[in-house]
Parts: structure tokens; C-alpha cells; sequence
């Protein structure tokens, strides 16, 4: 299992989606996925991100939340979390 560190604007989203009601046991599901090295299924769609956020990945919790997130062997770092507009704009 790879170890987990956050950044600390992922502890700030973390709140901003608790506030919006958002199951945070989702989230939760998918990083422990991400940590076992367990390949997310196609509905997470999980891809390389480009341009300034190179060489994170990003991947879908829900339709319009996001997980931004660097890995390599051993370790696994949690960079943001949110809607696409929280993120991208």
C-alpha cells in the first residue's frame, strides 16, 4: 500500500465539499483504491492531466467532482479536490 500525504489546499477543498453535501465516503473509496494500486473503473475516468498540473492525474468521484492526485511507487499525494470550475477556472 502507498503512503498518503495531502497537500494543504486539499484539506480547504475537503471542507468547501463537506459544506456542499457531498459524500465524502466516495472520495474516501477511490483514494483507497489509488493506495492499494487498484485500477479505478472506466466510469472514475481516470487520466494525466497537461499543462501547468503535469504530472499529476485527475480522476472523477462524481460527474462534476474531481480528485487531482500525484503517485508514484510508494506514495500517493492528494493535490485537490472539487468541480471542475473550482479547479480549472
Amino acid at each position: 500500500m502507498k503512503k498518503v500525504s495531502q497537500a494543504r489546499q486539499f484539506f480547504r477543498d475537503i471542507k468547501r465539499m463537506r459544506r456542499r453535501g457531498k459524500d465524502l465516503h466516495k472520495l474516501q473509496e477511490v483514494v483507497r483504491l489509488l493506495a492499494e494500486g487498484t485500477p479505478l473503473q472506466a466510469n472514475h475516468r481516470d487520466h494525466a492531466l497537461i499543462g501547468p498540473w503535469q504530472p499529476s492525474r485527475d480522476c472523477h468521484i462524481e460527474a462534476d467532482w474531481i480528485l487531482i492526485y500525484t503517485t508514484d511507487k510508494n506514495s500517493l499525494r492528494l493535490e485537490r479536490t472539487g468541480t471542475h470550475n473550482d479547479l480549472f477556472k
